[in-house]
């Protein structure tokens, strides 16, 4: 396109440009792939603002998004993420995780079976981390997570790797990691409902891995004395305990997640250290919603953390 200009964001998120008449600062609606001016500081009117940078505005989000996807936005410092329309979409035990995890700024990071890449782009708002990866084997999904990555500008800290879990060649080259993250397939290849699309079948049961792969790959990415983070059903809960102590990552920490008071837990978030002293200790429970089904004032603040 002639006349294209590097688009450059200001603090209130916006994008500014130098034009011939001024500075034409533009807000972006993202999610609907509009361009609203905001500002023109000079003597020109509205009418006579910079079209072509609008238009090359408009195409650079057209890069990033395609046809059969949406644009989200997080409502955390500005960053918007790439979904599929009718796919696998990221919910509240992503935000669960980032927020059991309590990645520290020092930390280097790998979230395993990223998706959409939701938990790296959760850290990289929330915390000052210079290292945070994601590992996906699915093509689409991880393209999709990289093009987050690059529509944010994240490209120095964040990093999404397209592969196998099960690779060991490729695990060991990725090097080691603080803290690993996982928010894997639930359920079992051979149980519950299977849909026919593979890449929901591989996003929601173990068609493609299973949790002893998960484990391996975790103890190899670890540090000695760094920390595996998984949200995961109740109901494997021995199922995980078991995998992780096979690899000698210990289990000390465990909060399950209800949706009411009273109810039995519908998530479990466990953490395991890699090389720890037996010595598990059980958090209180976390409960989703009140008895009028309004958000409990933990999930506000969590929900706000991310909502600043």
């Amino acid at each position: 396109m002639n006349n294209s200009r590097e688009l450059n964001k200001d603090k209130n998120h916006g994008t500014s440009s130098e034009t011939p008449s001024g500075t034409l600062y533009v807000a972006e609606d993202l999610n609907n792939k509009r361009v609203n001016y905001v500002s023109y500081a000079g003597n020109a009117s509205e009418e006579s603002a910079d079209r072509d940078f609008v238009s090359c505005l408009r195409e650079r989000i057209g890069e990033f998004v395609g046809s059969d996807e949406d644009l989200d936005d997080l409502q955390l410092k500005g960053l918007h993420i790439i979904q599929k329309k009718d796919g696998f979409r990221f919910g509240t035990d992503a935000v669960l995780l980032s927020y059991f995890t309590d990645l520290k700024n020092r930390e280097n990071v790998i979230d395993l079976c990223t998706g959409s890449g939701i938990i790296p782009l959760l850290f990289a708002g929330k915390t000052e981390s210079s290292d945070i990866r994601g590992l996906e084997i699915q093509h689409s999904y991880a393209d999709m997570a990289q093009r987050s990555v690059e529509l944010n500008n994240l490209s120095d800290r964040v990093m999404i790797t397209e592969g196998d879990l099960k690779d060991m060649d490729l695990i060991k080259s990725l090097g080691k990691f603080s803290v690993v993250t996982a928010n894997p397939p639930y359920k079992k290849y051979m149980t519950g409902i299977k849909n026919e699309r593979e890449d929901l079948l591989t996003a929601r049961h173990e068609y493609m891995m299973k949790l002893s792969d998960l484990t391996e790959a975790s103890s190899i990415l670890l540090k000695d004395g760094g920390r595996l983070c998984m949200i995961h059903r109740p109901e494997r809960l021995l199922d995980i305990i078991t995998a992780m102590r096979d690899v000698r990552i210990e289990p000390k920490r465990i909060r399950t997640v209800s949706p009411y008071h009273g109810k039995a837990p519908s998530m479990v978030l466990i953490e395991g250290i890699k090389y720890g002293k037996p010595n598990l200790k059980w958090e209180s429970e976390l409960v989703m919603y009140d008895g009028n089904r309004n958000p409990t004032e933990e999930i506000r603040r969590i929900y706000g953390e991310i909502n600043g």
